[in-house]
């Protein structure tokens, strides 16, 4: 009897060795499978759309070549994170550095990939739906719009587009819309605009934010050297001043819309139109071009002086000139090669 008990006391021994063994082994290769690289291949891209269950998951995870290993693991690992109810839908840039438990940590926390959509200093709104037409991944749900519906969809029915988004780089995720973006680029330049006109000078001869948004993008087309903006904004607003005609060409280049070929000739000048500013005096109707916070710094706050002309010399700068005839010696000088 005694001989058996001692049998039996090892046998049980002997089992409590082999289940905590069993078990050690099994919590050592489950930290391992936690920690250890999920071989995911280099750049790939999860894409978790909404409602993805965790078996779809790991089938697109599968999909992409990760190891995967058995979903037990996945789940076992994703209850511990108590992940499973906090899994968000994007997209995910994964490396093969990273470890199953990492995966899940990105899905947990939304660090989705981010891309960036810079608005360009300068540019007309057939330049802003050109961008958003060639991005590759921005949802274009403008393209169908014209620009009156445009504005309505941003909540700012009866607003001139152009000129109206504030050239910077904003970030979007996929899926994200362009009219998201642009809206978020409308409210930036309302508030870029709001500053530039509560610091202007009270002495301007602009009674309107939208004038002021107008010129801004006047200058910001003049402009080829950043510093010359103000003295470019001083010009202009000593002709408003004075009633002098603004005669500039990049606003006679917008009347003339898809028809100018990039050469601008006397007859162009001379063509009326609401936007040529040779024929009509005053500010055009409206923008025509995005201006950045530099441009309506330089309307709000022009600099002083009694230069009514200028020149480009041909290297992104300007001659400035007080007179006519020193205009025309200029001219002469940097347009006509001395002659």
């Amino acid at each position: 009897m005694r001989s058996l008990s001692r049998t039996l006391l090892v046998a049980t021994v002997v089992a409590l060795v082999l289940v905590v063994g069993a078990g050690v082994a099994a919590w050592r290769h489950f930290e391992a499978f936690r920690t250890a690289p999920a071989g995911a291949p280099e750049d790939a891209r999860l894409i978790v759309e909404r409602g993805d269950g965790f078996a779809t998951i790991l089938g697109k995870l599968r999909a992409l070549g990760v190891d995967v290993g058995h979903d037990l693991e996945w789940k076992l690992l994703a209850a511990r994170m108590e992940a499973l109810p906090r899994l968000q839908a994007g997209e995910y840039a994964l490396s093969p550095a990273l470890s199953p438990e990492a995966i899940l940590r990105k899905l947990v926390e939304g660090d989705v990939v981010r891309y960036r959509f810079t608005l360009v200093e300068g540019w007309s709104m057939r330049d802003l739906r050109a961008a958003i037409a060639r991005d590759p991944v921005l949802e274009d749900d403008v393209g169908g719009l014209d620009d009156g519906a445009l504005m309505a969809r941003l909540g700012r029915s009866g607003v001139p587009a152009e000129g109206r988004f504030l050239p910077e780089t904003y970030q979007f995720v996929r899926g994200d819309a362009a009219s998201e973006v642009l809206r978020r680029a409308a409210d930036a330049m309302d508030a870029a605009l709001a500053e530039a006109w509560s610091a202007r000078r009270t002495d301007l001869p602009l009674n309107t934010p939208e004038q002021l948004l107008t010129l801004a993008s006047i200058i910001e087309k003049e402009t080829g050297q950043a510093r010359e903006r103000p003295e470019i904004a001083g010009v202009f607003v000593r002709r408003l001043r004075i009633g002098m005609r603004l005669q500039t060409d990049p606003t006679v280049i917008y009347g003339l819309g898809a028809a100018f070929d990039g050469n601008l000739r006397r007859r162009d000048l001379q063509a009326d139109t609401p936007f040529n500013t040779y024929t009509r005096a005053g500010l055009p109707p409206h923008p025509i071009a995005l201006p950045g916070r530099a441009a309506l710094m330089a309307a709000a706050q022009p600099l002083d002086g009694e230069t009514l002309y200028f020149v480009a010399r041909g290297d992104g700068s300007h001659a400035f000139s007080r007179t006519y005839a020193e205009h025309r010696e200029a001219v002469r000088r940097y347009q006509l090669g001395g002659r």
